[in-house]
């Protein structure tokens, strides 16, 4: 039976797709395809793509590639068929690294059991140059959101040159010590080495690398890396400076754009300054990142809140040619509970209390903590104020969870810090009822959870077990359940459209919204989500508004939509590891002992020394996959 294929008709409008080679195969739509050319595109881009480290992909890629070349050209190449494919079965058998391990298959494959096809196009001569697509890709850059090329910057760092593995980084983002700190590292959850042993510590090399800014070493930032700056009159607001504004202003400024970013607060940063404690991430080293920016010539324009200070009418009659809205979900939710009441002294949002925390840290505000704290729900936000609460003086620390720690949306490593420096965790558990005595948090009332049976997706939810009610004495509860945008930060004259979760209603594919020349991203459109998300929206953003300013349309994206199939259709889905693999596993940062780091807020992680950082490069199999497309019609060049 023939697999099933999601969205493969057509490419773009009306462009169908002839055929589409991939890491393991490949399908044929039409059977006027030209293998051999389609064949030769994926060895000429294996070939180019190859590290060399390797006999067998450094020469083999090249041999067969210009032997296919030859031979769709109607020439006499040095090497016959069957000599073909000895060297792709060598290639395939030997190689160091997945590029050559699975670039030669689709050719193995048309070989074996497509000879007469082949054989028969040798006899036609040489035919047109079929239009398609080629892409390279590998499971950790699908993964991320920001589609950052991982395999790369680690060959970098195994090459001794951790300057050309930041540059890398930051053309994706101008925040690679942030990220390389508090990443939620969708990249390791797809990394191919845990079927060996571990994930490579992606996250770890991506902060030591960046840290090299703080060495001889350090790249400079200024006016002289954009390389086509526009006219003063091409200017666009970023209202948000948080990770998705701030990406989105780097990005403009290098494509040559005046920006001026608004900020409701005092500083940059957004949820990275105010909501990640000290503790994971330093405030000089965000400073550091957010000063970017200013050195590219982005102006920061601080106390200017959306609402309350400037409307979208006034940024426009100002001239901007477009705006992008990164506000962020700056309001916490509430438990929606019996007894709930904000004004009472004890109670505090998940956010509030960080800005609390941030406040106290930064000595603009002294903050007093004392006795047992509860902290509900089960995100980094809750791990981020317990473990806060811990440092600020409480005496016991509980979190409060619904579900089971399996569950938590939290970062694994989050929730063993926590376990690490005494927190308390009550898993399916939550709150009935808050408990006030004399205006004063006093308690909460907690009903024990069960899982019910797996519906018809096999998903187990929770429902209250009856008759297990149980008091729990606190000081401080901090409701840490989710986050919402500010009220009155848009209103109706703005003409900006809202979903049904009161987020910023937008286009997926280039982030509009309801009004022309208006875009949003991060959480404001998402609903909170991670930095590395935000960070995606921001690129995604300026492409769609460079589009839009010169072209008055957004260009189709080819590598958008070569990302859809592979996804759509699970063509990364691969189970095992082709060739053995020596188990080594991973370098693990060096860490502040847990009874010492809970009494301060300096940084619990520490920097990987170049030594380690080179040896945990070593890990990455470079699991390159190579996917090309081929259309009816020439496909249209894109952003």
């Amino acid at each position: 039976m023939p697999p099933t294929l999601t969205n493969f008709d057509v490419f773009d409008d009306d462009n169908r797709i002839r055929a589409f080679f991939g890491d393991r195969g490949f399908f044929i739509f039409d059977t006027g395809v030209g293998l051999i050319d389609a064949l030769w595109r994926q060895m000429a881009e294996a070939a180019d793509q190859s590290c060399g480290k390797c006999t067998p992909c450094r020469m083999g890629t090249v041999l067969v590639r210009d032997a296919l070349d030859t031979i769709r050209h109607g020439g006499k190449a040095r090497l016959s068929l069957d000599e073909i494919a000895t060297l792709a079965e060598q290639m395939t058998a030997t190689s160091m690294c997945g590029l050559g391990q699975t670039c030669a298959k689709p050719l193995l494959a048309a070989l074996r059991h497509f000879r007469d096809v082949v054989d028969g196009e040798l006899k036609r001569g040489p035919q047109r140059e079929p239009n398609g697509l080629t892409y390279l890709t590998a499971p950790c850059i699908e993964a991320c959101p920001s589609r950052i090329n991982v395999p790369r910057y680690i060959d970098f760092i195994r090459d001794g040159k951790p300057e050309h593995s930041l540059g890398v980084i930051l053309q994706k983002y101008p925040m690679a010590a942030t990220c390389g700190r508090v990443c939620v590292r969708f990249c390791e959850m797809a990394c191919r080495r845990k079927m060996v042993d571990e994930a490579v510590g992606i996250k770890t090399l991506k902060r030591y690398v960046a840290d090299q800014q703080k060495s001889g070493q350090a790249l400079t930032f200024g006016r002289e890396l954009i390389a086509h700056p526009l006219s003063q009159d091409m200017r666009v607001a970023v209202v948000g400076a948080g990770p998705a504004g701030l990406s989105c202003a780097y990005h403009l400024l290098l494509h040559g754009y005046r920006v001026d970013i608004l900020e409701a607060m005092g500083e940059a940063g957004g949820m990275a300054a105010i909501g990640i404690p000290s503790y994971r991430l330093p405030k000089d080293v965000l400073r550091s990142e957010t000063d970017i920016i200013a050195a590219l010539g982005g102006r920061f324009l601080f106390n200017h809140e959306l609402g309350r200070d400037v409307s979208i009418d006034d940024l426009f009659a100002r001239g901007y040619r477009a705006v992008f809205l990164a506000l962020g979900c700056q309001q916490g939710s509430r438990l929606g509970v019996a007894g709930e009441d904000p004004t009472v002294a004890g109670y505090e949002s998940g956010i509030d209390f960080l800005l609390d925390v941030h406040d106290h840290v930064a000595g603009t505000r002294t903050i007093t903590l004392s006795g047992d704290v509860v902290v509900v729900g089960g995100g980094n936000v809750a791990m981020d104020c317990a473990r806060s609460a811990l440092r600020m003086g409480a005496d016991t620390v509980h979190i409060v969870y619904r579900r089971t720690r399996e569950d938590m949306p939290a970062d694994a490593d989050e929730i063993e810090a926590a376990l690490a420096e005494g927190i308390r965790f009550h898993y399916l558990a939550t709150p009935m009822r808050i408990l006030v005595e004399d205006r004063r948090i006093a308690g909460v009332e907690l009903i024990r959870m069960r899982r019910t049976a797996p519906d018809g997706r096999g998903r187990r939810n929770v429902e209250p077990e009856p008759d297990t009610e149980t008091i729990l004495p606190c000081t401080t509860l901090i409701a840490a359940i989710g986050q919402q945008i500010k009220k009155d930060a848009l209103r109706p004259e703005d003409g900006i459209s809202l979903d049904r979760w009161n987020c910023v209603a937008v286009d997926p594919v280039d982030l509009a919204t309801s009004r022309p020349g208006v875009f949003a991203g991060g959480d404001c459109s998402s609903g909170p989500s991670t930095l590395i998300h935000a960070m995606a929206a921001g690129l995604k953003a300026t492409r769609s508004i460079d589009d839009w300013i010169r072209l008055g349309y957004v260009r189709f994206r080819p590598r958008s939509r070569m990302r859809r199939l592979l996804n759509d259709n699970r063509m990364l889905a691969d189970d095992a590891v082709e060739v053995p693999v020596k188990p080594q596993y991973r370098v693990h940062h060096p860490e502040l002992d847990p009874n010492v780091r809970t009494g301060m807020f300096e940084e619990v992680e520490q920097t990987i020394c170049a030594e380690e950082a080179y040896r945990e490069a070593k890990r990455c199999m470079r699991c390159y996959r190579i996917y090309s497309v081929i259309t009816e019609q020439p496909i249209p060049e894109g952003a």
